[in-house]
């Protein structure tokens, strides 16, 4: 008998040779039925796979936090859409068909693209492939009878020609339907309960503009109706949401090929956002004791030799410019400037913590096809900083960098807490050429941000492999509206860089000592961080950060000069407002200021003239009532002092 550990620590015997499957229903006939593939000692294996020794196990199922479990069902439906494609256009050649983080797709080699009616088709053909109930089963050639029973389809070939000599590869059949496949995959065509074909688009085989164009179907399934149905909503909100969209719509920024792919260019409205965006962090930080500091975004090679970046980021980095005697880049980054800037005269231990600020622009190559709107450029503008510690000072000041992110995500922008988690990100230590070498440093750096998680009791997990290559660090990781772990805020422990740049501090007995680096961004980006914002809030932006926050609607001609009056005013008060004074009825104007998701619009009639009032209509509460000019002024002033949401 075999013993064999569950996740739950638990331990079960079972005969030598039973398959993950027949594990599974030794635990329960529920298991079985929702078991999509198996882990075992942390290899992911087909349901059909033979147990032989004793092993760790994992048996995964279509689970909300069970990506493993979901790809192994997306990546049979993405076979189920490959054999509906071939009953349907028999002389189509397949490319590569995988299960990614949402869902499938598939590429096809077809002579033209699929059409509208015929993704229709394809998908109803998906559901009698389904209904059919085939089974699904596994196989494996030596690498001569695998080429010719891919015959015909050359991409198929192409990928066992790359396979070392000798090695069975595997295939999974389901009727008339033969692929190449790693696997895994469920047991039968009729597992999967509901489907839907999303899109298609152009790709290039193996994704080089080199290569043929293929045509690409992304598809989605799921063991309920009702979950299929739930996805499609959260898509059809999320193209609300898209910043994208938004952006153009309000306003914000825009792109223009003649600038560049991932170079957006901020519109008044977007340039507002951002200016109160960055006031808003740097007086934050100045609070704080932050000195903030302005650095060039060109620098010589050699700087990123010296600080280490030059071996382990220069594929994120644009080519090197050379000028008379010099190599010159754009930064992608700005520790090393902050680290001159703190080398440039001595200092004593009673000077530390010194914090540098910078919102510096920083530059990262990203592949034109990678690019998207705000949320991925190539010019960037950091809220950056670094502070330079003692090493006893480390766990009040990562407390402190900590605390500041709390304050302006959960206070400030009112995310709720259920929305963080925090990640201790740590290096891999199986491939350890990516990073500082260093084991006593990693090992050092590691354990204190650990320590201090756990006397600030924070929950965290740790995530091996997600370091930077100079030390470990501590993300924020935030569940956005779109159901997605974005990482933003970070603060990030460095031993090495003082290293490299020789840094020191005279210390209480005289003698120089390495002060410690913590990195620490919390907007991030401004970019991402507006990118971030607009789709959260579908860009109805709380009324502090609104580029507009109120607009004057005067009914009639008669009542322009008041709304005028009253413009000046409230712009005195340093609240941003317009007058709509175009000939149209008072309620197009009304919905065309809903529309641009204005805070508030104050509606003037005769009336309001007469009494010196304003009637307040609320983007989010409609109508509220008559006021008097000094109430409205108070009011908003007391809502953007408060920054209330």
């Amino acid at each position: 008998m075999l013993k064999i550990m569950l996740k739950d620590e638990s331990k079960i015997e079972v005969e030598k040779g039973s398959s993950i499957l027949e594990i599974a229903k030794k635990i329960s006939e529920g298991l079985a039925k929702n078991a999509t593939c198996g882990e075992v000692n942390g290899q992911i294996k087909d349901l059909r796979y033979k147990v032989n020794e004793n092993c760790n196990l994992i048996i995964h199922t279509f689970n909300e936090d069970d990506l493993e479990g979901k790809k192994a069902y997306w990546h049979t439906t993405s076979h189920i859409m490959a054999q509906a494609v071939k009953r349907l256009f028999p002389n189509v050649k397949f490319a590569i068909g995988p299960a990614i983080d949402n869902g499938f797709y598939y590429d096809f080699d077809i002579e033209k693209p699929f059409t509208d009616e015929d993704k229709a088709n394809i998908e109803e053909e998906m559901k009698k492939i389904i209904k059919e109930n085939i089974k699904i089963e596994r196989f494996s050639l030596p690498k001569n009878e695998a080429l010719k029973l891919m015959e015909g389809q050359p991409y198929k070939q192409e990928l066992i020609n790359e396979l070392p000599e000798g090695e069975k590869i595997s295939f999974y059949k389901q009727g008339d339907f033969t692929d190449l496949c790693a696997g895994p995959h469920l047991e039968t065509t009729g597992k999967v309960k509901a489907v839907k074909i999303l899109s298609s688009s152009g790709a290039y085989w193996r994704g080089s503009e080199k290569n043929k164009m293929l045509q690409r179907i992304y598809g989605i399934s799921f063991p309920k109706a009702s979950m299929l149905q739930e996805y499609l909503e959260f898509l059809e909100d999320a193209k609300q949401r898209d910043h994208r969209k938004i952006g153009k719509d309000l306003e914000i920024f825009m792109t223009h090929p003649l600038v560049g792919s991932g170079l957006p260019m901020y519109l008044p409205n977007g340039a507002t956002i951002r200016r109160i965006l960055e006031r808003y962090i740097q007086d934050k930080e100045l609070k704080l004791g932050y000195e903030h500091v302005y650095t060039p975004s060109l620098a010589n090679v050699e700087l990123y030799k010296t600080s280490g970046h030059w071996d382990h980021y220069k594929e994120d980095m644009f080519p090197v410019m050379k000028m008379e005697n010099e190599e010159m880049v754009l930064r992608p980054m700005n520790c090393p400037h902050h680290m001159l800037i703190y080398k440039n005269k001595m200092h004593s231990y009673r000077d530390l913590p010194i914090k540098i600020g910078e919102l510096a622009h920083d530059f990262r190559y990203e592949a034109s096809g990678s690019v998207c709107g705000l949320e991925r450029v190539r010019q960037m503008c950091q809220n950056d900083a670094h502070l330079f510690v003692r090493p006893d000072q480390i766990k009040e000041e990562v407390g402190k960098v900590l605390n500041l992110i709390f304050e302006v995500y959960q206070k400030d922008f009112g995310f709720p807490e259920s929305a963080f988690s925090f990640r201790l990100s740590l290096r891999d230590k199986n491939n350890k050429e990516k990073y500082i070498d260093n084991d006593e440093m990693w090992e050092t750096a590691e354990s204190q941000l650990r320590e201090i998680l756990r006397e600030l009791k924070i929950d965290f997990y740790e995530a091996e492999g997600e370091a930077a290559f100079y030390g470990p660090k501590i993300d924020i990781q935030i569940k956005t509206a779109l159901n997605h772990d974005v990482t933003i805020p970070t603060c990030q422990l460095d031993f090495a860089l003082p290293e490299r740049f020789d840094l020191s501090f005279i210390g209480e007995d005289g003698k120089e000592h390495r002060p410690v680096v913590i990195h620490r961004a919390i907007l991030g980006s401004s970019d991402r961080f507006i990118s971030f914002l607009i789709e959260e809030t579908k860009g109805e932006l709380p009324l502090w950060i609104s580029p507009m926050q109120v607009k004057i609607l005067p009914i009639t001609d008669n009542q322009h000069q008041y709304s005028y009056d009253l413009k000046e005013k409230l712009i005195k008060e340093g609240i941003r407002v317009m007058v709509d004074d175009r000939n149209e009825k008072t309620g197009y104007k009304i919905r065309e200021a809903q529309l641009e998701k204005i805070p508030y619009m104050l509606v003037i009639g005769q009336k309001e003239v007469d009494k010196n009032l304003v009637a307040v209509r609320s983007r989010k509460d409609g109508d509220i009532g008559t006021m008097t000019i000094e109430e409205f002024k108070n009011k908003i002033l007391e809502e953007i002092k408060n920054k209330t949401k």
